[in-house]
């Protein structure tokens, strides 16, 4: 089932573009990586897909099977978001407040999602825990776990991994895995982890200036512009 198709996308801030002519189609299940150098326009197509921004042109149709408010959310932290001082609990909840509506609470239901989410992440045992406590690894599972309360139909996650050591990263990346097989979750991440990309995805969109590729990731690996980012990035850092 498709949820997602950009046709001829241009973004970019204040009239200028930083990416154009980006055109794709996702379904139930994808696995999108957008890699590209940096300042090439990913942060900023993450924006525009999130309703943050507007195109500059082209257009953005989202499936009727997902809501403007089913969209699960993990960007990338500052500082300030790091030292937030909030339970685990409040922080993993506070995914549910797009669907809250008017209610002032949260309901039964919500609140066991929540709790199983914790489970099924492996930190049930941080629920009473200070998020800005936690290490970088708990961290970025607890907003994953924020984010799968919001739905587990669509999850953008911008670069998830920025900062944390390898073995950490590793886990991150088995994880959202999973959550990908076995939910049929479709997963959109930006990325610079060009190796990772490649391990994990089933498409590839890279992004920078007019030049753009989408595709599968063998699909990617032959094409002309994946060989010559590849090169530069030496399969390994991008």
């Amino acid at each position: 089932m498709e949820l997602l198709r950009l046709t001829d996308v241009s973004v970019g801030y204040e009239g200028k573009p930083v990416a154009s002519h980006l055109s794709l189609t996702l379904s139930q299940g994808d696995y999108l990586c957008i890699v590209g150098e940096n300042g090439a326009g990913k942060s900023t197509l993450m924006k525009t897909l999130l309703g943050l921004r507007t195109p500059l042109s082209g257009t953005i149709a989202f499936s009727d099977a997902i809501a403007h408010n089913e969209i699960g959310y993990l960007p990338q932290q500052t500082q300030v978001q790091r030292d937030f001082p909030a339970t685990v609990w409040e922080v993993v909840l506070s995914g549910c407040l797009n669907r809250s509506g008017l209610r002032p609470f949260y309901s039964k239901a919500q609140k066991q999602a929540a709790l199983q989410w914790l489970e099924r992440l492996d930190i049930a045992h941080l629920k009473n825990r200070s998020y800005r406590a936690l290490s970088g690894g708990q961290q970025q599972r607890v907003l994953l776990a924020r984010a799968l309360c919001a739905t587990k139909k669509l999850l953008v996650l911008d670069e998830p991994v920025a900062g944390l050591d390898p073995i950490v990263t590793a886990d991150l990346y088995a994880l959202i895995q999973r959550i990908n097989r076995e939910e049929g979750a479709t997963i959109i991440m930006v990325s610079h982890d060009i190796a990772a990309a490649l391990q994990y995805a089933t498409h590839i969109l890279q992004v920078g200036g007019s030049d753009s590729f989408f595709g599968t990731v063998e699909e990617y690996r032959q094409s002309e512009l994946g060989r010559l980012f590849l090169g530069k990035a030496g399969e390994g850092h991008a």
